[in-house]
């Protein structure tokens, strides 16, 4: 294929007008590795072209930004082994159409793309995985991720089961009362985890967060105490109500639901976001109800309230694999950064005031992110472990 040829399948993809076999054979095309150079070449000088005509709206932005996500998902497995080449072009692409807003109000030259792409970056970092530290009731510690899989420990009636795909099961073997045991999954940053509760509740960890719970209920509920961030998918029981301590600062109640709770020490809101089902958020004397797609914040000074049309695709980014912000500031998305790619950020000079929008695969490396984001004037340097930002 020539590069007229390919430049032209390339503007149809982006327009919506190939079809499902040209589409394969474009994608198939650009994760072929002996065409790297001719791709990479191609894609910058659509960058050029593209910053000569931006800004794209926004209904324009998220569009193609679901088209590439879409893609990636559904040819997961085709293109397994050289998906990297492409999701580094798309990050490129993306965040350079969705992001150069600055550049372009401020007539500034046009960023050299192609080498940002391609020169080396000495500061790297693989993305996080899954990891965690299983803590039981007698203080002894099960490291997870280098755990083999089957039967890890008995307590009392329940065996706990790292299963073929890796999350972690409570299995109660007998009926009857036991004394309570607490055991408690931690993951640190880089790491994420799931796990099934005794009663069937599903909870998913993200990373730097960690939940407290019973190894099984009993009595008139279901509690445990969540840090960080977490999804769960609450098994019904109606006649034990499911609450959660989040930070010692609110209680959610629920009967049975699907819903994410972020509830980072470092973030200033405390967000409850409902996909399911109906939960109950307790704050001292203060309530409220959630019906499927509101979301509810906790800000710092314990003030309440309640959105009604939260972005369920941004809040579920980091479950679904991906690493997506919108409309999200530079210390914001490096807080998340930090958590996934466990590194510590610090910031130099005057960092100017400006919102971002776009997302790549959260398999990416980081320096995939960090090269794009350079592209629109964010600079990075590395001291140890340390990630230096400057203007």
């Amino acid at each position: 294929m020539d590069n007229k040829q390919l430049g032209n399948l390339l503007d149809r993809y982006m327009n919506k007008e190939t079809s499902e076999q040209e589409t394969q054979e474009l994608f198939l095309y650009i994760n072929d590795p002996q065409n790297e150079q001719q791709v990479t070449e191609l894609f910058g000088d659509f960058l050029n072209k593209e910053s000569e005509e931006r800004i794209l709206p926004a209904y324009r932005q998220q569009e193609i930004l679901n088209r590439i996500f879409v893609h990636q998902s559904s040819s997961g497995k085709k293109f397994k082994h050289s998906i990297l080449t492409w999701t580094k072009l798309a990050a490129a692409i993306l965040l350079f159409i969705l992001c150069g807003v600055y550049l372009l109000k401020n007539n500034k030259p046009k960023p050299a793309v192609l080498t940002a792409i391609n020169k080396p970056k000495a500061f790297d970092k693989k993305p996080g995985g899954n990891k965690a530290i299983l803590t039981l009731g007698n203080g002894s510690q099960i490291v997870l991720d280098s755990a083999r899989n089957g039967l890890l420990v008995q307590q009392g009636n329940t065996k706990i089961i790292k299963s073929a795909n890796g999350h972690i099961v409570y299995n109660k073997t007998l009926a009857g009362t036991t004394i309570p045991i607490y055991n408690t999954m931690t993951t640190p940053r880089g790491g994420k985890y799931d796990l099934e509760l005794s009663d069937g509740t599903r909870v998913w960890l993200n990373a730097s967060s960690s939940i407290t719970y019973p190894i099984a209920f009993s009595g008139t509920e279901r509690r445990v105490t969540v840090t960080g961030e977490a999804y769960f998918e609450v098994a019904k029981n109606k006649n034990m109500p499911f609450k959660i301590n989040v930070n010692d600062k609110e209680e959610v109640q629920v009967l049975g639901t699907h819903f994410n709770i972020m509830a980072y020490s470092d973030e200033p809101l405390i967000k409850t976001t409902l996909l399911e089902g109906s939960v109950r958020i307790v704050k001292n004397k203060i309530t409220g109800m959630l019906k499927p797609g509101q979301q509810a914040q906790l800000n710092t000074d314990g003030k309440l309230s309640v959105t009604n049309d939260a972005d369920i695709n941004e809040v579920m980014a980091w479950k679904n694999g991906q690493t997506l912000f919108v409309n999200e500031d530079l210390k914001t998305i490096m807080r998340q950064v930090s958590r996934w790619y466990d590194v510590d950020v610090e910031y130099q000079g005057d960092i100017p005031a400006r919102l971002f929008t776009g997302g790549i695969s959260r398999e990416s490396n980081l320096s995939v992110l960090l090269k794009v984001l350079e592209i629109n004037k964010i600079h990075f340097r590395a001291a140890g472990k340390k990630l230096i930002v400057t203007p």
